[in-house]
């Protein structure tokens, strides 16, 4: 009996530990895809890793949070951490966040001159 207890107790703490990474993620429902917008200017900040690498562009209004592909995704499709290293030049096409303010999930993106598509 106490084997089983230790079992349940061991399992619980399992699935608690490991439910926090899927409650994290937010799906792509906080995105408004009627209203698409373009960003262009410098990357400010950039984090390549997962769930999804992120950056933030100075545009010509404020400071986006750009939300991009998972790395496994854009490493396929030639988006290296280079092409998305702080000081390039970037143009992000994508839906702003319906949840966060100044946010956006981008779709494809453009780095001196070579376009990639995020999903």
């Amino acid at each position: 009996m106490e084997s089983a207890m230790r079992l349940c107790v061991l399992t619980a703490t399992l699935v608690a530990a490991t439910a926090g990474g899927a409650a994290a993620h937010h799906g792509w429902g906080s995105y408004d895809a009627n209203k698409p917008v373009t960003v262009t200017g410098a990357i400010l900040t950039s984090k390549y890793e997962n769930p999804h690498a992120t950056i933030t562009v100075k545009g010509n209004d404020k400071v986006w949070t750009v939300t991009l592909a998972p790395t496994f995704r854009m490493i396929n499709r030639g988006a290296t951490a280079e092409m998305v290293a702080v000081g390039k030049i970037i143009t992000a096409y994508g839906y702003p966040s319906t949840a966060a303010k100044d946010e956006m999930r981008a779709e494809r993106i453009t780095v001196d001159g070579k376009t990639v598509e995020m999903r």
